[in-house]
């Protein structure tokens, strides 16, 4: 399969559309509820097509399925030659394959499907790896080290964008040029066109799992962070997408725009939850979970007004728990590890596992835990800190230090992380890695020697934004 070098055109700032788009929206989830209630899986074939066409039309049906949870090992290595057919058929026939996908959201199916089978075959590889039981699968794993591996996934993802042009065709849509034009003719065709835009949002994932968080973000500069966008009209892709540009946010200390991502698709649910039903819309309802705990996280870094609707949902979900994050010191610790446990992402390893030394295999969770860990550790007097300097414009070194028990130069230590942590780059309306270095805190300050100048800017609530919303709740 062919290779793929991802565009560099920056994408535009997410915008906040009219409501009448977003009726639109919520009558395109209306129609996937419909399709995933079984309305809507009649093939597209015509009775007369050949035998051959009717068995290619199953298999992109067939493709979309979820597989059992508990299947067995030979089940897993079946699905995974099933997938190498048919998207070896799709990209290596002698021109582009004549088919219509069954409907439109096929295509996020058979890639959210097809990665979250890598994902789980990875995790349970890893878990039979770390065993020394069950030596009849350890020993066709370590037959089989190609099977769902990482190098194949990430080659299908990244043919299937080159095969359709699908960079060159959002390029030219933000020019405002005719995308058919550079589409080619396997990018003129919906099949190849819709797998190769959601194969895009597909590496987005497949690198967070990986741990390249740089990479992820860097993989949709050619789509824009907003509700005209092609994968907004699926829920889970729209839901998927958020989740894991927030995370990476998350992983980089780009707080501020960690929030703004999950705050974003929170309120947005929050509006269209009517229609979120179906074994879907059930996977939807556990990252919902997850983002809460990681907007949670989020705000016990940097603390920020969040939408009403947010802030009562945390309270109500993790109370005290919240109060011990936002004060930090050693009693947050178990509260940082347990929220990032349940919400972060089913990390795995770009390589097959060490069958012959079962210790040396580093869960891939645990390891970037311990990375999460580290800055939380780095930080966790911050809020500490900030409480005593709050107090005055000019303040002793050695003063402070004895307020907090701790050594002057230690105190000095912890004073210039605090100071480095209030600058973050800010997403504006560039590529999703770029960003305008701003001060996210309402606290600075500055040590002259032994000497700390302290300066609060205080921002005013705004009132009328607040009065609004309480008319508006109270009248409906």
């Amino acid at each position: 399969m062919a290779t793929y070098q991802n565009g560099v055109a920056p994408a535009r700032a997410m915008d906040d559309d009219s409501d009448v788009e977003e009726e639109a929206l919520v009558a395109e989830y209306k129609e996937q509820v419909q399709y995933e209630d079984g309305d809507d899986l009649s093939r597209t074939t015509s009775l007369n097509l050949a035998q051959q066409t009717d068995d290619i039309q199953s298999r992109l049906v067939q493709a979309a399925q979820p597989l059992d949870f508990q299947a067995p090992l030979e089940a897993k290595f079946q699905s995974y030659d099933a997938y190498c057919s048919l998207f070896h058929f799709i990209l290596n026939s002698e021109g582009p394959v004549d088919l219509e996908p069954p409907s439109y959201y096929w295509a996020w199916d058979v890639i959210d499907e097809f990665i979250y089978q890598f994902n789980s075959f990875s995790s349970y590889r890893m878990r039979i790896a770390r065993q020394t039981t069950n030596e009849e699968e350890r020993q066709a794993l370590r037959e089989n080290p190609n099977t769902w591996g990482c190098y194949s996934v990430l080659n299908v993802l990244y043919s299937l964008i080159q095969r359709s042009q699908i960079t060159e065709q959002l390029g030219a849509m933000k020019r405002g040029e005719d995308p058919a034009a550079v589409a080619g003719e396997y990018g003129n065709k919906n099949l190849y066109k819709m797998l190769g835009y959601f194969s895009i949002i597909g590496l987005l994932r497949v690198h967070c799992l990986l741990g390249d968080f740089s990479l992820a973000l860097k993989t949709l500069d050619d789509i824009e962070l907003n509700k005209k966008a092609m994968f907004a009209r699926v829920m889970a892709a729209h839901f998927t997408t958020y989740y894991y540009v927030g995370f990476s946010y998350m992983m980089q200390h780009r707080y501020a725009d960690a929030i703004r991502m999950f705050s974003h698709i929170l309120i947005y649910v929050s509006r269209t939850k009517n229609f979120q039903k179906s074994a879907q819309y059930d996977s939807i309802t556990k990252k919902n979970e997850q983002m809460y705990a990681l907007i949670a996280i989020c705000v016990a870094f940097q603390p920020t007004r969040l939408d009403d609707t947010i802030h009562s949902a945390l309270r109500e979900k993790y109370g005290d728990q919240l109060l011990k994050l936002q004060r930090g010191g050693p009693e947050s610790l178990p509260i940082f590890e347990e929220l990032f446990r349940a919400a972060c992402p089913k990390f795995i390893s770009p390589v097959p596992p060490d069958f012959e030394n079962p210790e040396a295999n580093i869960d891939p969770v645990e390891h970037h835990l311990a990375v999460f860990m580290d800055e939380v550790k780095t930080n966790m007097w911050s809020p500490t800190i900030k409480s005593y300097l709050r107090l005055y414009t000019t303040m002793d070194l050695n003063k402070l230090a004895g307020f907090l028990e701790v050594k002057p130069e230690e105190l000095r230590s912890w004073l210039l992380v605090t100071k480095q942590r209030t600058k973050q780059l800010r997403w504006q309306d560039q590529g999703l890695l770029d960003g305008e270095l701003v001060n996210v805190s309402d606290l600075d300050y500055a040590l002259q020697g032994d000497l700390i100048h302290i300066s609060e800017a205080k921002v005013g609530r705004k009132l009328v934004d607040w009065y609004l919303r309480n008319l508006s709740r109270t009248y409906n």
